[in-house]
């Protein structure tokens, strides 16, 4: 047998520990990932001879020391599967870290707590006998356990762990693997997969542990698992007729859901994404799976001064910025199949109305003050600059930037004061601008604070940490008045006289477009947004910790000052902050991944979905990383829950014909649905709190129990057996159906378009597979004899090449790669280059037009083939020096390009080697042609006559293409020549 392995890499110890216990010789190679031929490129891998070799590193130690007690194997098997997917990970993250996040210290210590505690009562890790749980998690935790300084940090209160890992240590099998080894404890330590190191958080913790409770289930359990799989499906209540207009029921729980609005002057992120649409519908898809009356609403926040500075930027008015935006947010939303029952906008009628009347009624109650603010102004463009319309050199020592805007500097990162700019000046003018006083209205928040502070008292209990956080933060002061308006012209208008010239602050007026945009959608914003006594509506919003001050500080003291029964949030679920790779997201200066470069990496939206909310940063900051999105695909949805669900139905397909075997259960087929229990009462308990992230890794723990029970049954060598083992066989299969079932329901909130292929291979409804908040379990969704489907694979694997050529691609901001995509720094394209690149791209916006009407798809590439008509314009205006474009000069180029093209024909039959240099000539024609049968005045000293016959001929010509054609970049250019032709005429006639 032999093991290749990289060097330094703790796994390789696994492999050598258990060959040594078991008295097997193996020979150790060198490699790298590249040598890998075949299967995932990971190491180390053993090879046992050519037939066998194993790519885990657990399951080869496992199969080199296997348990000899079947009883404990597959307890074995959990505990290397949780070294496998959450030790070895945190570990790995800490050894390769210099400055280890408080989060990862934290991790790390609660899972070594957890081993602490399994060794206090027993001598090894699964019981009183080694076994390969012992070898693996001994190996991975080698660097830790024998470095002093590690030991300080992370093991002081460890000491079964030390007295453990020391008793190992002294045996001479690993003292010798250690010696064969050869690694540093001082680093750098290699990683286990090409894809690199997985980030410490992980789906699936094992049952068994103290992270999921005790393994071991009680009489109660398995009798409640009994009587709900045989009454089950009776106790779900009716399903919830559609309504046409979604409106509060009488006699349901009825679930108002809101998800903060993305402001509409830019593409939204990932980080954008899963903070707040993507959080929120997996909620939506919760509420409705368990029957609740659901209402999710959403829209573009489209009012305000970054979207006059968009406007700007790109010549429009803010309206036509509005309309595209809202286009691309709807276009990326729906891609990401984000089920909003209605997504709006603010730029309403309804908003206008709903905002002034709050306004009015604050007003009257008393909340609103006038107050003199100085302001920035402009006596050349004669207005008030809102921040963002003020820049100048960044007033922070160290850093001098001097396109920093009046709120921010984009270069150092850190707050700016308008009045402290250097050299400020006006961004529409560049006028040095002026301190003016404006008179504002403000909110009395100080007259608000005693009543809010006592709903929140009350409230906080149903908001997320991040949520309490930020709100402590905010109420730890005395709250001061807030201007409610500002000299803008985008907006809505205050309703008052001498308030022409104003709008509402986008702070107030912004969250009061959720009832704008309920009232868009239903018609009866107040049946949701006011209480009422026949029946009672929950408000849960969704938004990135950055949105919270607004949602429980700003919009409730609002809605208290007006004091007209409106609904306060019950649940504030807010998120931490998603980081890209090793920066920050940011939509201003273009860094991460957007929601359209997701739709072009080829990378199905279920994969984007499933692992976004596996990362989702419920309670700390996290990463985005390529090679984790890599093995999350890899090891969680194809190998462990897609495994699992073709395997199950294939052999219910293969060996039943397709029929759901009517099997008698075991006892212990009934404290499996128990532990499944847990797990599903795990998921309705997490998802009703808010934590999405942990709700899904329920959901992977139902997968991984049927697996296990898959493998330990193994109905492949039941169903080939006697009667009684064909039994057990059958009585295998359905279990394992009936679990597929199960999981086809639970995953629908997070990976709908693979949940519903799920639901058509097992040919259920969706009303067929619905959960019993009251009475979360597994229940017969498939009754015997069911016959499902065709059963087909769910999910793909991604190659590591592909995700590295990714990271590559999106690197550095979105400018960066315009440039490096545009070819910044080469010599402009030729007119003949760039002809054949309008050719190419006119064909690819004909063809996308062909098969979809979907502005948001089209539009880019229609704006790419805009932009280089304007290069090829541009470029043909800066026309060659006399005489380089006359029929010689043509008929010389045309000469030394074919040779070209031929020389390259010969060399290859790639046509994408040699198409292009086949345009080039084909344009050279092209101009040959036009040359060919320009007049002759054009190629020699003109004279009138000859100007006049060329004006006529060149009218018709332009006339004729007219005709044939709306199309204007067909025909303006040759107006171009037209007009060019009339103006030499007049030149000459000028001159005589």
């Amino acid at each position: 047998m032999k093991i290749y392995t990289n060097d330094n890499n703790t796994a390789t110890l696994k492999l050598l520990i258990a060959a040594n216990l078991a008295g097997k010789k193996i020979e150790l190679k060198k490699a790298t990932f590249e040598d890998v031929s075949a299967g995932p490129k990971a190491l180390p891998l053993l090879e046992v001879d050519d037939q066998l070799s194993f790519f885990s590193s657990n399951a080869a130690a496992q199969y080199l020391f296997p348990v000899l007690d079947l009883s404990q194997n597959g307890q074995c098997q959990q505990m290397q599967e949780w070294e496998a997917t959450r030790l070895q990970p945190t570990t790995a993250a800490v050894l390769m870290s210099k400055s280890v996040a408080s989060d990862l210290k934290q991790a790390l210590n609660s899972l070594l707590l957890m081993i602490d505690g399994l060794l206090k009562t027993h001598k090894y890790i699964i019981g009183d006998k080694l076994s390969a749980a012992d070898i693996s998690i001994w190996s991975t935790l080698y660097p830790l356990c024998h470095n002093k300084d590690y030991q300080k940090q992370y093991l002081a209160e460890c000491p079964n762990v030390l007295r453990w890992a020391d008793e190992l240590g002294s045996a001479k099998a690993i003292q010798y693997a250690v010696q064969q080894w050869g690694g540093s404890l001082e680093g750098p330590f290699a990683p286990t997969s090409a894809l690199g190191i997985p980030q410490f958080t992980n789906m699936v913790s094992p049952v068994g542990t103290p992270e999921s409770q005790e393994a071991s289930v009680t009489a109660e359990e398995i009798e409640a698992a009994k009587e709900n799989w045989i009454n089950g499906v009776k106790n779900l209540q009716e399903p919830l007729q559609k309504q046409e207009v979604i409106l509060p029921l009488k006699g349901r729980r009825n679930v108002l859901i809101t998800s903060a609005l993305p402001y509409v002057n830019n593409v939204p992120h990932l980080g954008n994404i899963i903070g707040c649409v993507l959080s929120a519908d997996v909620f939506a898809r919760y509420c409705r799976l368990c029957d609740y009356n659901t209402l999710f609403i959403c829209g573009t926040d489209e009012y305000g001064t970054a979207t006059e500075t968009k406007a700007l930027e790109e010549g429009v008015t803010p309206r036509e910025i509005c309309d595209k935006y809202h286009t691309i947010h709807e276009a990326v939303y729906r891609w990401f199949d984000i089920s909003f029952d209605y997504f709006g906008r603010t730029s309403t009628p309804e908003q206008t109305e709903i905002a002034q009347k709050m306004f009015l009624k604050l007003m009257d109650n008393g909340f609103i003050s006038k107050q003199s603010v100085d302001q920035q102004f402009c006596e050349r463009c004669q207005r008030f600059l809102a921040d963002r319309f003020v820049e100048g050199t960044c007033p922070h020592a160290g850093c001098g930037y001097e396109d920093a805007r009046g709120d921010q500097c984009d270069a150092c990162g850190r707050l700016v004061n308008a009045a402290e700019l250097v050299r400020a000046r006006c961004k529409l003018c560049a006028a040095p601008p002026v301190l003016r006083a404006s008179e504002q209205m403000f909110l009395e928040l100080g007259q608000l604070e005693p009543a809010l502070r006592a709903w929140a008292a009350g409230a906080a209990g149903g908001w997320s940490a991040p949520a309490r956080a930020v709100s402590r933060g905010w109420l730890r002061e005395a709250l001061r008045a807030r201007a409610v308006t500002r000299d803008l012209r985008w907006g809505v208008p205050v309703p008052l006289p001498a308030c022409r010239d104003k709008v509402f602050y986008v702070w107030f007026d912004a969250p009061l477009g959720y009832l704008s945009i309920t009232q868009c959608a239903t018609g009866h914003y107040e049946k949701w947004w006011k209480k009422d006594k026949d029946y009672d509506v929950k408000l849960y919003q969704f938004m990135a910790k950055d949105n919270v001050p607004f949602h429980v500080v700003m919009f409730p003291a609002t809605v208290i000052g007006v004091n007209e029964g409106h609904l306060l949030v019950d649940h504030v679920f807010a998120t931490e902050y998603l980081n890209y790779e090793d920066g920050k997201f940011s939509k201003s200066r273009g860094v991460g991944v957007f929601g359209t470069d997701a739709q072009e990496t080829g990378i199905p939206s279920d994969v984007w979905r499933f692992y976004l909310t596996s990362i989702r940063p419920e309670t700390s900051d996290s990463s985005f990383s390529w090679a984790e999105l890599g093995t999350r695909n890899n090891s969680e949805l194809l190998n462990n829950l897609g495994n699992f669900c073709h395997r199950s139905l294939s052999f219910c397909a293969n060996a039943f014909q397709g029929a759901v075997p009517d099997a008698q259960l075991s006892t212990t087929d009934y404290e499996l649905f128990a532990l499944v229990n847990r797990e599903v009462a795990g998921f309705v308990q997490h998802m009703e709190k808010g934590r999405l992230r942990e709700a899904l890794r329920c959901v992977m723990s139902v997968s991984r129990l049927g697996n296990q029970h898959m493998q330990s049954s193994q109905p492949w060598v039941l169903l080939r057996g006697d009667d009684n083992d064909k039994a057990r066989g059958a009585a295998a299969v359905c279990v394992c159906v009936q679990l597929v079932a199960l999981l086809a329901a639970l995953l629908a909130p997070f990976v709908p378009r693979a949940a519903a292929r799920l639901r058509d291979q097992l040919r259920l409804t969706p009303e067929q597979l619905r959960i019993n908040p009251k009475n979360p379990s597994l229940i017969r969704y498939l009754p015997p004899g069911h016959v499902i489907g065709k059963p087909e694979p769910l999910f793909a694997k991604l190659e590591p090449e592909m995700l590295e050529k990714l990271k590559a691609k999106y690197a550095g901001t979105q400018s960066d790669r315009a440039k490096k995509q545009n070819g910044a720094g080469k010599a402009p394209a030729s007119v003949a280059e760039l002809e054949a690149a309008v050719s190419a791209q006119g064909d690819k916006v004909r063809q996308i037009k062909s098969t979809t009407k979907d502005k948001a798809v089209v539009q880019p590439e229609v704006d790419k083939l805009l932009a280089l008509k304007k290069q090829l314009a541009a470029a043909q205006a800066q026309a060659t020096p006399a005489g380089a474009n006359d029929v010689a000069s043509l008929e010389k180029a045309i000469a030394e390009q074919g040779e070209k093209v031929r020389k390259l024909k010969a060399s290859t039959k790639d046509k994408s080697v040699w198409q292009p240099e086949v345009n080039i000539l084909l344009a050279l024609k092209k101009q040959l042609a036009d040359a060919q049968a320009q007049p002759k005045a054009t190629q020699s000293p003109a004279s009138v006559a000859n100007l006049e016959k060329a004006i006529a001929e060149q009218g018709d010509k332009v006339r004729q293409l007219k005709a044939s054609t709306k199309d204007k970049s067909v025909w303006q250019p040759e107006v171009n020549v037209l007009l060019d032709l009339k103006k030499q005429l007049a030149a000459l006639q000028a001159k005589q």
